[in-house]
């Protein structure tokens, strides 16, 4: 195992130990709330679709001349 000063870190090298720390957890390991977990049902009982990507593409393009 390697050892590392985080203290000797550069923000950039923290946020790649940090993504690859993130990135070892299986689902499992990070188990979700009671809250959580109400809240992700809620949500996906939502009948409100969302806004199609062509609208949003035109909403984001400059008007034609």
């Amino acid at each position: 195992m390697t050892s590392i000063i985080i203290e000797d870190l550069t923000p950039a090298e923290k946020l790649e130990l940090i993504n690859k720390l993130w990135d070892s957890l299986e689902s499992d390991d990070v188990p979700l709330t009671d809250a959580q977990k109400q809240e992700l049902d809620r949500r996906l009982g939502l009948d409100e679709p969302g806004t199609p990507w062509e609208e949003v593409a035109a909403r984001l393009r400059p008007p034609s001349r």
